[in-house]
C-alpha cells in the first residue's frame, strides 16, 4: 500500500464551507452502520456478536451474520470515528479561520455533545456511541498539532494498546473457563451475557424489560449499561487510533479527494482485500467452534482489531472513488451526512418503536435475517428526507441544538 508519490497538501476550508467528500462519507456511514446495529435494537444484546444466542438457528441467519461480518463489522464504527477526527480539525481550521477559540469551542461540543449520549443511552437505546466519542473526543484535541507521521506512530501503538487490551480480556475468560471458584463462574456467566448463550432466565428478564412500557427498558438500561469512563478504557485506544488517523488522512488530502485516483484504487483493493479476507476467515473459525463463547470473544476482542482501520481505509477509498459531485446519489448522501446526528438518533428512535414496548413490541419475535427487512426503509427515509429539510432549514434539527447549546444562544428552528 506504500506509495512514493508525496500527496496533495490540503488546503484549510473557508469559513463556513462544506467539504462534499467528508459530507458524503459521513452519509454512508451512517447509513451503513444500521447493519451492524440492527440485532442490538432487535435482539437481545449476546445476539449482537453471536447469533445463536437468539434468533440465529436458521441456515440464512447465519449466512447474513457471516455476510455482516465479513464486510461491515468494526469497518462502519471505524469510518465514523474516523471522520469524527478530521472534522475535529475542520472544525479547528474554520474557528481559527474566524478568529475564534477553536480549542474551546471543541470542548464545548464535547461536552454538549457527551449529554446527549448520555441521554441517548438511557432514555432510547443502550449501543450509544455518542457519549464515548465525547470522552474520546477531549483526548484527542492534544493530537492536532501532531505530523502525518507521528500522527500514523501514534495510531499504530494505539491499535497495539487496544490488541493488548483484548487480549488480557480473553484471557480472563479463558482462565475463568474451569468455573472453579465464584469468581471465575460469575466472570464466565459475564461474557456468557456479552458474547455467549445466556441462561434462559437472563434471556427472558432483558426481553420481558424491552418489550415492557417504556419505563421498563429504561429501568433495565440503568441496571445493565456500562460506565462510560469503561468504555473509555475498554474500547478508547480503537477509537482514539481511528480519531486520529482520520486526522492524518484529512491532513495528507486523501479525505479531500485530493489523491491520484489510481491510488485509491490501490488503497480500495488493499484495504478491503486484506480486511474482508481477514474477517471472513476469522468468522469461518467461530463458526467451526459452535459459535463457543471463547472464539467469540477472541474474535471480537482481539483478532480483527488490527484488520478494522485496514478496512476503513479501503471503504473510504471505495466511496471517495464512487462519488461524483452533483449527481442525485451523491447530493443525497452528502445531505444525509450533513445531517448524520439526527439520522443516527432518529435511527434509534425508529428502530425501537418497531421493536420495543411503547412502540410496536417486536423485539426477540424476528429472526435475524428477518430484521434485515428494516433496512431499506430507514435508508430510504434518510435519503429522500435530509436534501429538503436541509434545503429549508440549514442544518440538521439535532445539529442546530447541538450547535447553539455549544455557543451558549437559543437555537431558531425556523432559520
Amino acid at each position: 500500500m506504500a506509495d512514493s508519490s508525496p500527496p496533495a497538501p490540503c488546503p484549510p476550508p473557508r469559513t463556513g464551507e462544506r467539504l462534499l467528500t467528508l459530507d458524503a462519507l459521513r452519509g454512508v456511514a451512517v447509513m451503513a452502520i444500521l447493519l451492524a446495529n440492527l440485532p442490538g435494537f432487535a435482539l437481545p444484546d449476546a445476539a449482537y456478536a453471536n447469533p445463536i444466542a437468539w434468533g440465529g438457528g436458521r441456515m440464512i441467519d447465519i449466512i447474513v451474520w457471516f455476510v455482516t461480518e465479513a464486510l461491515v463489522d468494526g469497518r462502519m464504527r471505524g469510518l465514523f470515528s474516523l471522520l469524527f477526527g478530521a472534522s475535529l480539525l475542520l472544525i479547528l481550521q474554520r474557528a481559527d479561520a474566524a478568529g475564534a477559540n477553536g480549542a474551546a469551542l471543541h470542548l464545548r461540543r464535547m461536552g454538549v455533545l457527551f449529554v446527549i449520549g448520555l441521554i441517548h443511552r438511557t432514555m432510547i437505546w443502550s449501543g450509544d456511541i455518542l457519549a464515548h466519542y465525547a470522552l474520546v473526543g477531549v483526548i484527542a484535541l492534544g493530537f492536532v498539532g501532531l505530523s502525518i507521521r507521528s500522527l500514523l506512530i501514534a495510531v499504530g501503538i494505539l491499535v497495539g494498546l487496544q490488541m493488548t487490551n483484548g487480549w488480557l480480556a480473553c484471557l480472563g475468560l479463558l482462565t475463568a473457563a474451569a468455573r472453579d471458584t465464584p469468581q471465575s463462574l460469575a466472570l464466565w456467566n459475564a461474557y456468557q451475557l456479552a458474547f455467549g448463550t445466556p441462561g434462559p432466565v437472563d434471556l427472558a428478564r432483558e426481553i420481558a424489560a424491552m418489550r415492557g412500557p417504556w419505563s421498563s427498558a429504561v429501568a433495565f438500561r440503568l441496571a445493565h449499561n456500562s460506565n462510560p469512563l469503561f468504555d473509555l478504557i475498554e474500547i478508547g485506544p480503537e477509537t482514539l487510533s481511528a480519531m486520529l488517523l482520520g486526522m492524518a488522512l484529512f491532513k495528507s488530502g486523501f479525505l479531500t479527494a485530493q489523491w491520484e485516483r489510481a491510488r485509491y484504487r490501490r488503497y480500495a483493493r488493499w484495504g478491503l482485500g486484506i480486511s474482508v479476507a481477514a474477517y471472513a476467515i476469522i468468522a469461518c473459525g467461530v463458526m467451526a467452534s459452535g459459535f463457543d463463547v471463547r472464539a467469540v470473544a477472541l474474535a471480537e476482542l482481539f483478532l480483527t482489531a488490527p484488520f478494522r482501520l485496514v478496512g476503513t481505509i479501503g471503504y473510504a477509498a471505495l466511496i471517495l472513488l464512487a462519488l461524483r459531485p452533483g449527481g442525485w446519489w451523491t447530493t443525497h448522501l452528502a445531505a444525509a451526512g450533513r445531517m448524520a446526528l439526527s439520522n443516527y438518533l432518529g435511527t434509534s428512535v425508529l428502530m425501537t418503536l418497531l421493536f420495543h414496548g411503547h412502540g410496536l413490541g417486536q423485539f426477540a419475535r424476528w429472526d435475524r435475517a428477518a430484521c434485515y427487512l428494516a433496512v431499506p426503509v430507514v435508508w430510504a427515509i434518510m435519503l429522500l428526507w435530509s436534501k429538503p429539510w436541509l434545503d429549508r432549514f440549514g442544518q440538521g434539527p439535532i445539529e442546530r441544538l447541538w450547535r447553539a447549546a455549544a455557543n451558549g444562544y437559543r437555537p431558531n428552528m425556523r432559520e
